[in-house]
């Protein structure tokens, strides 16, 4: 139960045989005592939240606000930079082990070195050469209209009709009849 004492009276807060307080255990006391006549006023009520009631217009010319993650970009770079990332994170094994060798050698020859270190570039310049002229023959292929061949066989009809053009007046109107 918390009431208040009608005649306080204060007690001493040392007593003979303890010894006398740090400077921080007096202001820590004081920040206590003062924390806790803070919480006996009547607080104000802070806002913890907003919420802005405006409607947002349909069509603007705001710009997007960056979500976190990945920046937006369209689906081919977005692949493009996970192929990347994977190749980046597939060539750490691939140069831990040289490492290892190397190390494991104690020396090794440089011209053997910037032989090996070019020996995937050199293969691998023709075979992407060789798979975009694919891509481009195929795309080609696609593009082009099919040829169509129509084969008929059977007896030819030949019709032969006589047909009489009359064009008359400022405002000519050509009306083309077949005889009766």
């Amino acid at each position: 139960m918390n009431t208040d004492l009608p005649n306080p009276t204060q007690t001493p807060a040392l007593k003979a045989d303890q010894p006398s307080p740090t400077p921080a255990a007096v202001a820590f006391l004081a920040d206590i005592e003062d924390a806790l006549a803070a919480a006996k006023r009547p607080a104000l009520p802070t806002p913890t939240s907003f919420r802005d009631e405006t409607t947002v217009p349909a069509i603007g010319n705001a710009l997007p606000i960056p979500q976190p993650g990945r920046p937006p970009m369209s689906q081919k770079a977005t692949d493009a930079s996970a192929l990347i990332l994977s190749a980046g994170v597939a060539s750490i094994p691939l140069g831990g082990v040289t490492a290892l060798v190397i190390y494991v050698l104690g020396n090794a020859d440089p011209t053997a070195l910037a032989v090996g270190a070019a020996a995937p570039i050199s293969l691998a310049i023709p075979i992407f050469a060789l798979t975009r002229l694919v891509r481009r023959v195929k795309e080609t292929v696609q593009a082009a209209p099919p040829t169509i061949h129509q084969h008929y066989t059977g007896t030819v009809i030949q019709d032969q009709r006589t047909v009489n053009t009359t064009t008359r007046g400022m405002w000519a109107s050509t009306r083309n009849q077949l005889p009766k």
